[in-house]
């Protein structure tokens, strides 16, 4: 996770290829394993112990998401938080989407963890 953690995520558009299986294996093994990956998804979902440290979660990946300019789908519920992230320019999974699950990883490891310059 170290080197993905500190990479930030790169502008895409129609032409930014999505990754090989190879290579999304290969990166997705450098992050928590809870993360679940199909060729054009990757997702996460997060327990907690009640509904506030699940919100509480969601808002601190929102201003990572602005800053990145990754939005993942984030689904809420009482005790969990949903992730979903995808490159849409690319149709599927590119290293910005596990670049980004990197940093959610470091969240949700614990407070301040990741600083508003990462």
């Amino acid at each position: 996770m170290g080197e993905l953690v500190r990479e930030h995520c790169q502008p895409c558009d129609g032409s930014t290829p999505r990754l090989a299986a190879a290579e999304a294996a290969q990166l997705q093994a450098a992050l928590d394993s809870d993360w679940e990956s199909s060729e054009r998804v990757l997702r996460r979902r997060f327990q907690r112990p009640d509904f506030a440290s699940a919100f509480t979660l969601g808002t601190g990946i929102a201003p990572l998401a602005e800053r990145e300019g990754n939005y993942p789908d984030l689904e809420l519920g009482w005790g969990y938080l949903n992730v979903a992230l995808t490159t849409h320019a690319a149709e599927g999974l590119t290293r910005n989407d596990f670049g980004m699950a990197a940093k959610i990883d470091r969240i949700a490891s614990g407070p301040g963890r990741l600083g508003a310059g990462s």
